[in-house]
């Protein structure tokens, strides 16, 4: 059977997706071999250091004052709650270290005191990464001289089911935010939410939307929804697991220098089907027992499982 994928870019991608899997795999495999070394595994911590209250309506979000989801608001944390949690993350194994807020957009002074935080995390030896919502170009630029390494801000889903999740914030400001990061020479990371009841060819146009930034994102995390009470998304069935790992092997072939992180609902997998993510391209994870406001595995867990598969992270 002649497996050749097309060139228009939607039905390229839609072909790889549906490759047998072997097929699949092997290709997305070899691709990671070329660029990575198979048998690393890059680890980020992520600490919400500001939490609920947030004005956007994120249908999969527990953060989102639109939704009741019995989360207490909580207020940014001090410099030294920040820096005490980068230690004790690189003394477990992380190599950067992720700061999300629950904000639609950053004030001035809010990103003086992040810039703080910045310091203290580079101070303990660790890549910096930040998740604060929407910035302006002289935000962006502030945060690049405090030190941060990596903006992250998600697409979440292809422009095309974007309103069925989101109606506060527009596809076309987020893409800004990344041309803003980019601009003031931090590096992207962003990815997306899978089973939010989006179609095949939805993640397809995530992947392709992604891959077409020019310079494309140095980290891309793959998220599967965590269903949480409350929100509009609530009781949504959880997607197949194949299909994630069908996911993360398109976005390894279509973003081959690209760090694939194996992120959210990383919990309700079992070691055989994260083995298979590895193996299609995933090379990343966040350690913790939390990611925002979702749980995530143990890390003597991880710990256990890249010694059965031979991993190394660092």
């Amino acid at each position: 059977m002649d497996h050749t994928v097309p060139e228009t870019p939607l039905a390229g991608a839609l072909d790889l997706f549906e490759l047998p899997l072997n097929d699949l795999l092997f290709r997305a495999h070899s691709v990671h071999r070329q660029n990575f070394d198979a048998n690393r595994i890059q680890a980020s911590t992520l600490l919400n250091i500001k939490t609920g209250g947030c004005s956007e309506d994120c249908s999969y979000c527990a953060q989102s004052v639109f939704y009741n989801t019995g989360l207490a608001n909580e207020a940014l944390m001090s410099v030294d709650e920040v820096r005490a949690a980068a230690r004790a993350a690189k003394d477990a194994g992380a190599d950067r270290f992720c700061m999300g807020a629950a904000w639609r957009s950053p004030s001035d002074r809010q990103i003086g005191r992040i810039g703080e935080m910045i310091a203290a995390v580079k101070a303990e030896g660790l890549e910096s990464c930040c998740t604060l919502g929407m910035l302006t170009d002289s935000q962006a630029q502030k945060l690049k001289d405090a030190g941060c390494d990596y903006y992250n801000h998600n697409l979440d889903t292809s422009p095309e089911f974007y309103s069925e999740v989101i109606s506060t914030r527009t596809y076309q400001d987020r893409l800004d935010t990344l041309a803003r990061v980019r601009d003031a020479g931090m590096k992207v990371c962003s990815g997306g939410i899978l089973g939010m009841g989006e179609s095949r060819a939805d993640r397809a146009g995530l992947l392709i939307t992604l891959a077409a930034l020019d310079p494309q994102p140095e980290s891309v995390p793959i998220n599967m929804l965590v269903p949480i009470d409350g929100t509009p998304l609530e009781g949504t069935p959880l997607m197949d697991p194949i299909e994630l790992v069908r996911t993360i092997a398109v976005a390894r072939i279509l973003m081959p220098a690209a760090y694939v992180r194996l992120s959210a609902g990383r919990e309700s997998l079992d070691e055989a089907a994260q083995a298979l993510c590895f193996f299609a391209g995933a090379n990343s994870v966040f350690f913790g027992e939390r990611l925002l406001t979702t749980p995530n595995r143990d890390m003597d867990a991880d710990t256990l499982m890249f010694e059965r598969l031979g991993l190394k992270t660092g």
